[in-house]
């Protein structure tokens, strides 16, 4: 029987880890559970996975002495272990918490066992490699990022495939595996110019054309083939979940957004839209934040607020509309409906301050809220479109909490870029969102779709390519 020891991190992580490591022992040193009732009193992520392991420790005492070993259900056992130990080379210091876990790990392997610790703590891996301990990451639910399901395909076909697609809108795919909403670009063989765009249809297994080939929420034009499959999902209400993954400034957010706006204000699809990120700083925090929880959290949504400030602007957004102003039953009859001028960057004061009046005009009418992701927990949310912005800083845990939040008659979209990972806890292949779109593909309810290309500016393309 292996031996697996737990680093503190990984109980974080998922504090489910306890119970994967099926048939095997797992070893909890003394040091692990007193970080953890360091951690326990925080108000975040951290804090409540700390009091979820607490819990499933002080229930399997229950069935015998943590110290002495306790059986789990998949056939192998879990101590506490406060005995083996061996010291540590003279150049490992005897004040840290990592050693003193090394320690325990040697103690075991001079008892003869087959010890494997488990940290995401890279340094530590090496460490334990160092002084003879085999040391892995906590390699459940990990997903390589450059593996994962883009959403869409390339397919070449013969014209006369494509002839047929477009004269009875429906085409039998040429090759298996089509995951439900999956898109696809259509290429003639016998002619470049001969392509059309299309989206597997999970009910009749066949290519249909995108039903909102023409959509522009809230007056947003799609710039590229990625944004056009995005919109087809975001405004499809029989696709629940979208997930939109890809490089900084390729839309996503934007797209989220103004699809919300849409379906709430114009179609009245949706009662409102809710908002949420995780407070994950960048670099170094700035500490605490004074004021209410929504003036902290302005703080944190300044994304969320350019974006809604340029889809509100306007002189700088178009919009086709079923009218030109929405009701007062919509927006407190203070927001108006963004037009475009002959010139959209003329100098004009009144209406380079429109765009953050319309939105201040939207939260105070109570039809977007903003929440951090963390106070999710316990809510149910019916009839809502829900935008999860940042979700490559949820760990898989999360994101199922945040998932299973979702009420009858809402839409959630998660957005996010795996490469751009600020929760010390997690990296690439381990985050939440890249969980999400392994474990979702097959569903019929599900959408996805993986961004390539930078809209946002030509400058911000070079310094992602560059930089």
């Amino acid at each position: 029987m292996k031996t697996f020891i737990l680093d503190t991190n990984v109980l974080i992580h998922d504090p489910e880890a306890l119970f994967t490591f099926e048939g095997s022992k797992v070893v909890i040193p003394l040091t692990v559970v007193e970080e953890l009732d360091g951690f326990k009193k925080s108000n975040d992520n951290r804090g409540r996975s700390a009091r979820m392991v607490s819990r499933y420790l002080d229930e399997l005492r229950h069935h015998g002495k943590l110290t002495e070993g306790v059986p789990l259900e998949h056939g192998g056992q879990l101590t506490v272990e406060v005995r083996a130990r061996a010291p540590l080379p003279h150049s490992f210091s005897n004040h840290s918490k990592d050693n003193r876990m090394l320690e325990t790990a040697l103690g075991l392997v001079h008892q003869g066992e087959t010890v494997v610790f488990i940290t995401k703590d890279i340094n530590l891996r090496i460490k334990a490699e160092a002084i003879g301990i085999a040391a892995e990451d906590y390699e459940r639910e990990k997903v390589s990022p450059d593996k994962l399901y883009t959403g869409w395909r390339d397919l070449g076909l013969p014209s006369e495939s494509i002839d047929k697609f477009f004269k009875l809108k429906k085409l039998e795919p040429p090759v298996d595996h089509w995951a439900p909403n999956e898109m696809a670009i259509l290429h003639g063989h016998g002619s470049e110019s001969q392509s059309g765009l299309a989206r597997f249809d999970q009910k009749t297994h066949m290519l249909q054309p995108l039903k909102y080939a023409n959509a522009k929420p809230w007056g947003l034009k799609p710039l590229n083939t990625e944004q056009r499959f995005a919109l087809e999902l975001l405004m499809n209400p029989e696709v629940e979940l979208v997930s939109l993954v890809g490089v900084p400034g390729s839309g996503k957010t934007l797209l989220a957004l103004a699809a919300g706006l849409e379906q709430i204000l114009e179609e009245k699809r949706y009662r409102r839209m809710l908002i949420a990120r995780p407070v994950i700083p960048v670099g170094r925090d700035i500490g605490y934040l004074p004021g209410s929880k929504e003036e902290k959290l302005s703080s944190w949504m300044g994304a969320i607020y350019d974006n809604l400030e340029f889809l509100l602007d306007e002189t700088d957004n178009p919009s086709p509309s079923k009218r030109d102003n929405p009701s007062e039953d919509d927006l407190g009859s203070k927001v108006v409906r963004p037009r475009r001028t002959a010139n959209p960057f003329q100098d004009d004061s009144e209406s380079l301050s429109s765009g953050s009046q319309n939105v201040e005009a939207l939260f105070d009418s109570g039809k977007i809220v903003v929440e951090a992701v963390a106070f999710l927990r316990g809510r149910t949310l019916p009839n809502q479109f829900i935008v999860i912005d940042d979700a490559q800083n949820l760990t898989p845990h999360e994101m199922k909490t945040v998932i299973s939040r979702v009420g009858k008659g809402s839409k959630i979209v998660v957005t996010g870029d795996p490469y751009q990972i600020d929760n010390p806890y997690l990296d690439a292949a381990s985050t939440g969102l890249a969980n999400l779109v392994e474990k979702f593909k097959g569903q019929s309810v599900y959408g996805h779709m993986t961004f390539s290309k930078i809209e946002r500016s030509t400058l911000a393309a070079l310094a992602s390519e560059l930089l």
